[in-house]
């Protein structure tokens, strides 16, 4: 890959938040931030912000760039702030975009590019294994079934432990806001102690649960990957998960872009 293509920053847009990061021509990220998402910025706003995040780090602008969203107006306006501010015509990932990914859904186009950006993140882990399930702890969490060879198999939403709690608050006026965080014993012995068991225990029990369905049905053992912003809270907790890997999504990124840069040159016209 020429050098004039690095940096590279990778641009993964979540209906919460927005995780960036540098790479350099080794593709390892260098630098890595995570901010808002937020759906009113214009993308003068949006170059105000990269400029603000690249100047307080010390570092050099980008020169090429790869894009993943899943909120289509920000991720426009993201394209768009590049281009105009950077010169800089960012990749947008998109299952059209990937002649050499099967995805093995009814709508194949209805896929995330953050679930895209999963597959090529866990394909290190598929060296022994012939699936792998990627539990991404997002707004939602997703479990993302991926099979050697770049094949999304499937997968299944839930609804992410955030919004669950957010839900529980809103609706109990008298229960109070907490952190989610273990507590020592799943038996509370006061209201902050038992949400925090119910929600936590509870939730880990239901990726076990799902975890343990979908290696039922699959043909071959499958190795289970976490990562998002909850996946720190449940490490230790949830038995079926194998791996932590909080970059996987943005290495994923990374990495599907460096594959069209050296297998598919046309994808970028």
């Amino acid at each position: 890959m020429p050098a004039t293509s690095f940096p590279l920053l990778a641009v993964d847009i979540g209906n919460t938040s927005t995780v960036l990061g540098l790479t350099d021509e080794r593709l390892q990220l260098t630098h890595t931030w995570r901010v808002r998402t937020n759906r009113d910025m214009l993308p003068d706003d949006v170059a105000l912000q990269l400029h603000g995040l690249f100047a307080l780090a010390g570092v050099s602008v980008p020169r090429a760039a790869v894009l993943s969203s899943v909120a289509p107006p920000v991720g426009e306006n993201y394209a768009l702030a590049l281009r105009r501010h950077f010169g800089v015509t960012a990749f947008d990932v998109r299952s059209e975009n990937l002649p050499d990914v099967t995805v093995e859904l009814d709508q194949p186009g209805a896929v995330g590019a953050d679930r895209l950006c999963n597959l090529f993140g866990a394909e290190r882990y598929l060296r022994k294994y012939e699936y792998a399930v990627v539990v991404d702890f997002g707004t939602s969490t997703n479990f993302d079934v991926i099979g050697r060879g770049r094949r999304f198999v499937g997968g299944i939403l839930a609804t992410g432990a955030q919004v669950s709690a957010d839900a529980l608050f809103a609706r109990a006026a008298k229960l109070p806001r907490i952190n989610l965080e273990a507590p020592q014993s799943a038996i509370g012995k006061n209201t902050v102690h038992a949400l925090q068991s119910g929600l936590v225990y509870g939730y880990a029990e239901m990726v076990d649960g799902l975890l343990r369905r979908v290696r039922a049905e699959l043909p071959a053992p499958a190795v289970a990957v976490a990562t998002g912003g909850f996946a720190r809270t449940v490490e230790g907790i949830c038995r079926e998960i194998d791996h932590y890997d909080e970059t996987l999504t943005l290495r994923g990124l990374v990495e599907l872009w460096a594959s069209r840069s050296e297998n598919s040159a046309s994808a970028w016209e």
